[in-house]
């Protein structure tokens, strides 16, 4: 599981650490670390020429060390100082012991530039001396120290000029922005360095490959297709059908032990998508009847409200996706029940009312106030998808490539998720792990893109054989 604390958490542990360990002792861990990932991607670091920008504090001071390492093996270190009133004395101290420069302008090249302008305490876009500085050296390789200056650190927004890493090295522990977009989009790759820092339990979460395969239902030896659970699926229409076929692929992954399709309207009016549902799934049974998991509203256009009614009725768990996003209030809400909502940033806006931009800038904070309004877990869809408990905890989805941004991929992951609902998974483990082995049939499906819906749905047994073959 890769753990994201926040800014307070940190801080806590931190000074827990400092009344235990020798002075300067973790900065010298950071700076050792720092100095280490810095040397792996130049892949050289004698004739290498880095430059530092440094503001104040202990930010500036792991950088000043990690640039002393590296002038010490044979770099020619620069380095400019934003706040020289307030900078770290003991590591420029050990830089200028170790042959490195200070200057007030930047030279014409450099293999590489350090952020080290402002720790995790910091907050707000970069000020303007340090933007304009950072803006002219665009065309650099930039490594950020703990997090790109001028992003958020709990919440990964970004509002203003900040810094867009190519490499992020950060100490002790993930943090928010690490995982989240906006600000995750600044951090580039990120490397942790450990420093042994004793942590409480995380707000926000990543599942990894080991999490997902210990997460996956298995059967037991004496299983039959109806204790292994069966998902119903209510989607599509006359004018959506193959949303009902995709939908209904996302659940035939086989991590159910069936599939129940339910068309709206008259079997007579929903013949030509109970046709193709058919076609493409023959195993899947039509009709109503007994499920421990419902999905519902993937193309469903005008008979929605009806679909969702009825799933309601059955007081099961339930998958709420697409156009049945749009009826939630009218029918009722699902509060009281385990339930995933499935929305994309408009439909989130349309939800809850408020401007789609704004979603898109605090996707962290707009997933968890919908988590508690609805009362539910919710699942906000993006490059790095977020999935809320109302208690306020957070996994965030960091795989997938960007071709799984599709039509109809939203239709399989609604069925995926129902599958693993109807296995017996609560909600807050049905949806993370959805999101993850979706983004991780994706890419296992066509690794260099592009790939579509079906052939994600396609992909998923054969992820899971691997993750379950392999172990936790």
């Amino acid at each position: 599981m890769r753990r994201a604390h926040t800014v307070e958490q940190v801080r806590t542990a931190e000074e827990a650490a400092f009344a235990v360990t020798p002075d300067g002792a973790l900065m010298q861990r950071a700076a050792a670390g720092l100095a280490t990932a810095l040397a792996d991607l130049l892949g050289h670091v004698y004739g290498a020429r880095v430059l530092l920008v440094v503001g104040a504090g202990n930010n500036g001071g792991d950088t000043l060390h990690a640039g002393a390492r590296l002038a010490r093996r044979g770099a020619a270190v620069d380095c400019v100082l934003l706040s020289p009133d307030r900078t770290h004395h003991g590591g420029l101290a050990a830089l200028r012991a170790a042959g490195g420069r200070v200057v007030q302008t930047p030279g014409p090249s450099y293999d590489v530039a350090v952020d080290g302008i402002v720790g995790i305490g910091g907050s707000g876009p970069l000020r303007p001396e340090a933007a304009a500085l950072v803006g002219s050296l665009s065309h650099l390789t930039w490594v950020a120290v703990d997090t790109p200056s001028g992003v958020g650190v709990d919440g990964g927004l970004v509002d203003g000029p900040h810094v867009a890493a190519d490499l992020t090295v950060t100490f002790g522990t993930h943090k928010p922005v690490h995982l989240v977009d906006p600000g995750a989009r600044a951090c580039g790759v990120v490397h942790l360095v450990d420093l042994g820092l004793d942590l409480p339990p995380a707000p926000v979460e990543a599942l990894q490959e080991h999490d997902v395969a210990a997460l996956l239902p298995q059967p037991a030896p004496a299983a039959h297709k109806y204790t292994r659970g069966v998902v119903g699926v209510r989607a599509g229409s006359a004018d959506y059908r193959g949303a009902g076929v995709l939908s209904v692929s996302g659940a035939a992954c086989g991590l159910a032990g069936m599939v129940r399709f339910v068309p709206a309207g008259s079997l007579e009016e929903a013949a030509p998508v109970i046709a193709l549902v058919q076609a493409a799934h023959p195993e899947a049974v039509v009709g109503t009847g007994r499920v421990q998991a419902w999905v519902v509203g993937s193309g469903g256009g005008d008979s929605s409200a009806e679909q969702l009614r009825a799933a309601l009725a059955d007081d099961v768990p339930v998958v709420v996706d697409a156009d049945a996003l749009s009826v939630l209030e009218e029918c009722g809400g699902v509060a009281g029940r385990p339930a995933v909502l499935t929305p994309h940033a408009g439909e989130l806006a349309r939800m809850t009312g408020v401007p789609r931009e704004e979603v898109e800038a605090d996707q962290l904070g707009s997933a968890r106030r919908a988590a508690a309004r609805f009362g539910c877990v919710v699942m906000l869809k993006s490059r790095h998808t977020v999935v809320a408990h109302p208690d306020g905890r957070v996994r965030v989805t960091t795989v997938g490539p960007p071709w799984l941004a599709t039509a109809g991929a939203g239709d399989v992951l609604g069925g995926l998720v129902g599958a693993l609902l109807a296995a017996g998974l609560s909600a807050y483990d049905a949806a993370s792990v959805g999101s993850w082995v979706h983004g991780a049939a994706a890419a296992l499906a066509r690794p260099e893109g592009p790939v579509s819906a079906a052939e994600v749905a396609r992909a998923i047994p054969e992820l899971c054989a691997r993750l379950l073959r392999e172990g936790p």
